[in-house]
């Protein structure tokens, strides 16, 4: 298969491509980045683009598999209306593309609480994604809701604290649904949903992104 990726030099996205780039199963891995990868691997290629100017990009969205983790935080972004574009815009033109070229499987990483009558900016703009890209009709789409994301090496307080606050609860029997994801643990979860070809809707939250992650191809 030929995999495409977009967000690939965040934490959940590097793990999937180093993922990808040791499974069989995958012969050719095609990431669209804004700065260069700096790595080297004979299956990689690795396209810089302006994100803004997909007139010049959308022609290369063609392969077999798009995976979707691009994300960033509100504090990073530094107004809502950036968060939107990165997070909403970006995300649902790369998804547009693939359809457009053909591409059959979309897995998108979404959030945890997604829903486009929440009440919070992220919470909502995630689920209008989630409605947009549902709408496109990729025969096979996939949308991951994980929990708080365990990322290696992490510089966002808050989200420490809070995987930390979560797992001490855990070890009481509390929370077990809401129990920390560790970014390599979601990846092999969206590698899982591919090879297991299921056609339409895929919707994985908590346990059963686990599940997935544990499923032996």
């Amino acid at each position: 298969m030929h995999a495409l990726v977009i967000g690939a030099t965040g934490a959940t996205g590097k793990d999937l491509v180093d993922q990808l780039l040791k499974d069989n199963s995958f012969e050719q891995v095609t990431v669209f980045v804004r700065r260069d990868l700096k790595q080297v691997h004979k299956k990689l290629n690795a396209h810089v683009i302006d994100f803004d100017r997909p007139e010049q990009w959308k022609h290369l969205v063609k392969g077999d598999v798009l995976f979707s983790c691009l994300g960033t935080t509100l504090k990073s972004a530094g107004s809502k209306e950036a968060q939107w574009k990165i997070d909403y815009d970006y995300q649902y033109r790369f998804a547009q593309a693939a359809k457009e070229n053909q591409v059959n499987t979309y897995v998108l990483v979404s959030a945890g609480f997604a829903s486009p009558d929440s009440l919070f900016f992220y919470s909502k703009m995630k689920g209008q994604l989630e409605q947009a890209v549902k709408a496109l009709g990729f025969p096979q789409l996939t949308i991951l809701n994980p929990p708080v994301l365990k990322r290696k090496n992490s510089d966002r307080r808050a989200e420490v604290i809070g995987w930390k606050t979560i797992e001490f609860f855990n070890q009481f029997g509390l929370f077990r649904s809401q129990k920390p994801l560790p970014t390599e643990v979601l990846a092999q979860a969206m590698i899982n949903t591919v090879k297991t070809k299921k056609a339409g809707l895929t919707t994985l939250q908590g346990e059963a992104i686990w599940a997935y992650a544990r499923v032996s191809q």
